[in-house]
């Protein structure tokens, strides 16, 4: 089975780094013309860099714009009117205790996980739906399933996903598009890696080592018992955004190595 996406252009948010940098790199790899996005045109420089280096011959655009706001999204899609393969990728996350979670980190975290996508969603799956071919896909995040206590903001922001994905997929019913979103559990990101940095420092341990030790102390439920890589997270949204997965709309794809215990 090959992946091929030449003809195809496909917008990354939260693209210069982490999940969503390894999505942009399977896109960009598959031949797919990819917008990066972040709120730095310094990072967005360095990925496209890194990306050339890989793909000498991609297509690779930047716009940095902060997607948390109605301007940034708009900023966003006047630079960029069209595409073809939307993956809504951006969100922030961090531990919060419930009662001492005020209403402008609520705000805070709605905004940016959920109504990024609704407002990225809106401007692109129309054109989407008249050539009759398009794919978005929303990263949300086995928190959506198996919400933390001790983030509770965000398993709702990431659980909203889930249903706006649905609920997506049902309105384009018939033309085409599909609409799914993709559920990461523990993963070794740039962000992980940052948050481990000290500890590294400390034990002498791996990244890979402290991350099994975090999988087994808070995801024990985990069955591949590790962390996933950025690069399987990224396989898994390259074919629901490819020709391939024409009969997958609707879906909320796991790639959280069975740490949701449910069989369905």
């Amino acid at each position: 089975m090959e992946i091929r996406l030449e003809g195809k252009s496909a917008l990354v948010t939260a693209s210069s780094s982490g999940i969503g940098f390894a999505i942009a790199k399977g896109l960009a790899g598959s031949g797919a013309a990819v917008v990066l996005n972040g709120r730095s045109d310094a990072t967005l420089n360095a990925a496209r860099n890194t990306l050339l280096k890989s793909y000498p011959n991609a297509q690779i655009k930047i716009v940095a714009a902060d997607l948390a706001t109605a301007d940034g999204c708009e900023k966003l899609v006047n630079k960029v009117p069209k595409v073809d393969i939307l993956v809504n990728n951006a969100g922030i996350y961090g531990p919060d205790d419930f009662f001492e979670t005020n209403d402008a980190t609520w705000e805070q975290y709605w905004q940016t996980n959920v109504m990024s996508g609704v407002r990225l969603s809106r401007a692109y799956l129309p054109t989407m739906q008249q050539q009759g071919w398009g794919r978005v896909v929303f990263i949300s995040s086995e928190s959506a399933l198996n919400i933390p206590a001790d983030m509770v903001h965000y398993g709702v922001s990431k659980t909203a996903q889930l249903a706006l994905a649905r609920g997506l997929a049902k309105r384009v019913a018939g033309s085409g598009v599909t609409v799914n979103s993709v559920l990461p559990g523990p993963t070794i990101s740039d962000g992980f890696e940052h948050m481990m940095a000290e500890e590294v420092a400390r034990t002498g341990k791996s990244i890979d080592t402290l991350a099994t030790e975090f999988v087994m102390a808070h995801r024990p439920s985990s069955i591949i018992q590790r962390a996933a890589s950025v690069e399987e997270v990224a396989n898994m949204v390259v074919y629901v955004c490819s020709t391939l997965a024409s009969a997958t709309c609707g879906a909320a794809l796991r790639v959280d190595g069975g740490v949701v215990d449910d069989i369905v």
